[in-house]
């Protein structure tokens, strides 16, 4: 008989636990007072891009988001490509041509710093359809890191959630909860050019806060209330509530006009394969296959 192997190896990425240093005030404060030296411009769209529109910025965010999502790519990675993305902008000029090579470089950047295996080069020009070359790509990387001055260690908003989450008194599967909804919100915040004047810190709170609104969790938890949490936060993070109540709101908008155009987009789609099928011939049903 002959003998067989089994594998009982399972492709998982081994974790280290969370480090209760790193979660401590002094850190948090640390970190709210490093969050401003590395952002982005608010009117690079006005004062140094000539080609570029905002809408152009949406799109290539877009493709961006759905490549970390279909790889899926560490949640820090898009944030952080955007982050670097929006640098870039901020202060050097681009051919509306080379944005998608930007975008792409970014997040090559980006995954490097947070993936244990990063994307590969040759894998994220398959994405752009091969319309750039992996010797471009490492080329705009090295323009890329010099112009951020090889500060690429950038706060995001997913460096305060942690933080947020570990200061409320909460149940752990429930913090689970806020924690995939307020990450879902901080993508979605990325991919909007109105949230780039917002420092990370004031994304991350006002995302957790619509994550908790959305649920539903103030309804059997006074801490988790509208009021008692946006005051919480807004301590947290030194800012005034009514900020951060407005921001919370441009998060809701955000996300109830992407629902909006996702159905729509569903919809026309749908249409399109029912006028398609009607054009197509097929055999008559069997009156057997027929419910009366």
């Amino acid at each position: 008989m002959e003998h067989q192997l089994l594998c009982c190896e399972v492709e998982t990425i081994r974790r280290a636990y969370l480090d209760a240093n790193l979660l401590n005030d002094r850190v948090l404060q640390t970190m709210l007072k490093a969050e401003e030296t590395c952002s982005p411009s608010v009117s690079y769209f006005k004062c140094v891009q000539k080609e570029i529109l905002p809408y152009m910025r949406k799109i290539v965010a877009t493709w961006m988001l759905e490549v970390c999502e279909e790889q899926k790519c560490e949640e820090e990675v898009f944030p952080l490509a955007m982050n670097y993305l929006d640098r870039f902008l901020s202060f050097e000029p681009l051919k509306k041509s080379r944005l998608q090579l930007l975008g792409a470089t970014c997040m090559f950047v980006a995954s490097k710093m947070k993936e244990t295996i990063p994307l590969t080069a040759e894998k994220l020009c398959i994405y752009t359809d091969n319309s750039i070359r992996p010797d471009e790509l490492l080329q705009m990387e090295l323009f890329l890191v010099n112009k951020l001055k090889w500060n690429l260690a950038a706060m995001t908003p997913h460096d305060f959630i942690e933080h947020f989450l570990t200061k409320m008194p909460v149940a752990e599967d429930t913090k689970q909860i806020i924690r995939k909804h307020a990450q879902t919100f901080v993508a979605l915040c990325a991919t909007d050019v109105k949230f780039i004047s917002n420092p990370p810190s004031m994304i991350a709170a006002g995302s957790v806060v619509a994550a908790v609104q959305g649920l539903h969790l103030g309804n059997t938890n006074t801490f988790l209330s509208y009021q008692c949490l946006t005051h919480f936060l807004s301590q947290v993070i030194k800012c005034d509530p009514d900020c951060l109540r407005a921001c919370q709101e441009q998060i809701e908008s955000l996300l109830e006009s992407s629902l909006r155009q996702a159905q729509q987009h569903n919809i026309s789609s749908e249409t399109k394969t029912v006028e398609d099928e009607a054009d197509l011939s097929c055999t008559p049903t069997d009156v057997r296959d027929v419910n009366i």
